[in-house]
């Protein structure tokens, strides 16, 4: 198989790419949870960006992240 018929990234890097798609979706979803008017409690101004800004941070590292190869 020549170099040119690989694909950019591997089975991990989307396991981890999928893995930080949950995560934003979990942090979205605790932002929804917040019972205060405008959501201006502790999940949906605190809890919630946070677990968002891990699921990129995330989504950072599925990117770079490049496996050792077996050759």
């Amino acid at each position: 198989m020549s170099d040119k018929n690989k694909l950019a990234f591997q089975k991990i890097n989307y396991q981890i790419m999928l893995a930080g798609v949950a995560v934003l979706i979990l942090g979205f979803i605790i932002m929804t949870l917040d019972t205060e008017p405008y959501g201006f409690g502790f999940l949906g101004l605190t809890l919630g960006p946070l677990v968002v800004l891990l699921g990129f941070a995330i989504e950072f590292v599925a990117i770079l992240y490049k496996p050792k190869s077996d050759k």
